[in-house]
């Protein structure tokens, strides 16, 4: 029995949560995936699996091994890592997640200044509105915009970004400028479909929160939509301060309200906790931070 091959089958049926699920993962025949882990279990003479009806459940046993075969495993990349020189200089693949807005206009400048630096690291850059498992989907860093939740993850916070009011010169010529947030309601309104730049837009009056339910004349699903439509003359439209900067320097659009701006949000990069930081990504970060925070006027 290899009992390397019968811990990475026992692991991915552990996080799949099925035998069946785990085959498919691993593109091996369901009887390959069951008879290895039953020999694994014969070989130990402990039961590790409890098989039900939907979903794997550990034995006390189980739990423990589980936890250190993950340990084992991660000794096995590092060796490996080390192996190749990871640690050594920085070198390899490094794989990166951000949102497409953020990507095209502040990330890939950088990313193509650091590739010119560092010669001997190739980068995967994911552009996706979706919060990607790291671990899961082996992607080495992500940058998160807003409040981050507790996990196991590194953060490391790179900017900070406004929520900004934003329309064309020629609709605030026929319509006017809003002097207040109230003044809002006399308008036509760009709203995005999401939790936070939705249709019911906070500001900060004299210190104190206030949320304006906003009159929806066009609801869009991205910001680049909302931009785009502000930018038109289609209204009012709120979106992070980094998608409109050049739109702003070039006078196609005009900010307002800025004195009843809510707090800003957060952008922090995430990545794995792990015993050593592999270089390419401590040269990354090292690399990328200060530049964004220029990008971002942080």
């Amino acid at each position: 029995m290899d009992r390397l091959e019968a811990m990475t089958i026992l692991l991915a049926a552990v996080d799949t949560g099925s035998l069946s699920a785990a085959s498919r993962q691993l593109r091996l025949p369901l009887t390959t995936v069951s008879r290895r882990v039953s020999e694994l279990e014969e070989h130990l003479k402990i039961r590790l699996l409890l098989r039900g009806n939907r979903k794997l459940a550990l034995t006390d046993a189980g739990r423990s091994y589980v936890a250190l075969c993950r340990r084992i495993m991660e000794d096995i990349v590092e060796a490996e890592r080390v192996a190749a020189g990871e640690f050594l200089t920085p070198r390899g693949e490094l794989t990166i997640s951000v949102s497409p807005a953020m990507g095209r206009v502040h990330v890939m400048p950088v990313v193509a200044e650091f590739l010119r630096a560092f010669p001997d690291i190739h980068m995967r850059v994911q552009m996706t509105y979706r919060n990607v498992n790291l671990l899961e989907e082996n992607v080495d860093l992500a940058l998160r915009v807003g409040k981050l939740p507790d996990s196991s993850m590194i953060s490391t916070r790179v900017a900070s970004i406004r929520q900004v009011l934003c329309a064309s010169p020629s609709y605030l010529e026929m319509r006017g400028v809003p002097k207040t947030p109230t003044d809002l309601s006399s308008h036509d309104c760009v709203t995005y479909d999401d939790l936070v730049l939705g249709s019911n837009w906070n500001f900060h009056s004299v210190g104190a929160p206030q949320i304006i339910p906003i009159p929806s004349r066009l609801v869009v699903n991205s910001g680049e939509a909302a931009v785009s439509a502000a930018t038109a003359g289609a209204g009012i439209a709120r979106v992070l301060s980094y998608q409109i900067d050049d739109l702003v320097n070039s006078g196609a659009l005009v900010t307002l309200l800025e004195a009843y701006e809510p707090s800003a949000i957060p952008v922090s990069f995430v990545y794995p906790s792990q015993r050593q930081v592999p270089l390419k990504l401590r040269a990354f970060l090292d690399f990328s931070i200060p530049r964004l925070r220029e990008r971002f006027g942080s």
